[in-house]
């Protein structure tokens, strides 16, 4: 069988594979406790899952613009004007069916062939891969935990060139929590004034899970506003990962760009999804930030509970649900077994078939000497998955 050769420029999210292969232990009998995967342990906010029923009874059931309804692109624009003091028309929102597939629209309606697209690393799994579907050639620039892997305007300068198309970038950040400072951004937008012909891909989906303060948007600067495509969603900050809508806000021409790609990939998002967002914009917040308390919590009895870890390394994360434990320290220790850990992705393996942990390998991240913790989950699951995960690692010798 010849399949597409499109099929061998990119790989697997390491993210889902994990959590596939936690499945298949699970169904198996075997307790895991999955410390993998990137989606709040809540349910969705009742006032949310109210207006989605009320849309399925006011029969809401038919083909809307690929756009999205007006009413949800309205909605999205008074989001950013209230939060973010950026101010959008419709026109220029774009609705998917998730963060990821407006991620996917932009770099496709950016990047052709050859194109260089500068991503700082740890990043998203599927920055990378994307870049590689639309044909472009990724740039991973390798941040430092010193710096809370957060790029610096040197090496930006240092990266960027003529044929430099994109950058892209998340803060908060996935998998390590960083938070980019407005000044920080004010460096990065000091470098983008001098070279016009890049866009930057701005990935909020998690400004609302912040511990250390305001979140700042780099799409505020006037100088840069018409190269930066803000990417949002309803996933993390509103617990509705299974809904799928995302949206994006650009500059006009990106934005007519990005909906006529949809309409050729799924049109426009689930109808029902629609009308509760526009619920879950404009209404009442205290459930993300309570949601947002007890992120809080229990990134601080993690941080406690990997204290206990010998030859750990790992930041307090700022923003975000993970921890990004350097684990370097294990490599060439041997398992009961008598198996040899010579890579991060071994060591993730490692903890799910031994302990019984699912967790992610750093290398699907761009950074090979550390593991990806989620702490969506809660406080008992989180103290049961170290218990396992802390005796596994003593085991090793």
């Amino acid at each position: 069988m010849h399949l597409s050769s499109l099929l061998s420029r990119f790989n697997e999210p390491e993210t889902l594979k994990m959590a596939k292969l936690g499945r298949e232990l699970r169904a198996k009998g075997i307790d895991i406790t999955d410390l993998s995967l990137g989606e709040p342990d809540f349910d969705t906010p009742q006032h949310i899952k109210d207006a989605a029923k009320k849309a399925i009874d006011d029969n809401f059931s038919h083909y809307t613009p690929v756009a999205g309804f007006l009413e949800l692109r309205q909605a999205v624009c008074t989001k950013l004007l209230r939060d973010n003091r950026l101010h959008y028309t419709p026109e220029q929102i774009v609705v998917s069916t998730g963060a990821k597939q407006s991620i996917a629209n932009a770099v496709l309606a950016l990047v052709d062939n050859g194109d260089e697209v500068i991503i700082p690393t740890p990043y998203w799994v599927t920055y990378s891969e994307i870049v590689k579907l639309a044909g472009g050639v990724p740039v991973l620039v390798k941040t430092s935990l010193e710096n809370g892997y957060k790029i610096t305007t040197e090496q930006l300068q240092v990266h960027i060139n003529d044929r430099t198309k994109l950058f892209m970038f998340s803060s908060p950040c996935n998998p390590t929590g960083a938070v980019y400072t407005k000044t920080e951004l004010e460096g990065l937008v000091s470098i983008f004034e001098n070279h016009p012909q890049v866009f930057i891909i701005s990935d909020e989906i998690y400004e609302y899970i912040n511990y250390e303060g305001n979140h700042e948007s780099i799409a505020q600067f006037e100088s840069v506003k018409e190269r930066v495509v803000v990417i949002n969603g309803l996933s993390k900050g509103y617990a509705m990962t299974g809904w799928r809508l995302g949206y994006i806000a650009a500059p006009l021409e990106v934005a007519k760009a990005c909906e006529k790609l949809q309409g050729q990939f799924t049109s426009a998002t689930c109808s029902i999804t629609q009308r509760a967002a526009i619920t879950a914009l404009v209404s009442d917040m205290k459930p993300t930030y309570e949601m947002v308390k007890s992120f809080a919590q229990r990134r601080d009895r993690v941080m406690k509970l990997m204290a206990d870890i010998p030859s750990i390394i790992c930041n307090l994360p700022p923003g975000a649900f993970y921890v990004f434990p350097n684990v370097k320290s294990y490599f060439g220790k041997t398992t009961p077994e008598g198996n040899v850990i010579n890579s991060a992705d071994e060591l993730s393996m490692y903890l799910l078939n031994v302990a019984h942990v699912s967790t992610v390998t750093g290398a699907a991240f761009g950074e090979p000497d550390c593991i990806r913790l989620s702490f969506a989950n809660s406080i008992e699951n989180i103290e049961k998955g170290f218990e396992k995960l802390t005796k596994a690692l003593a085991d090793l010798q």
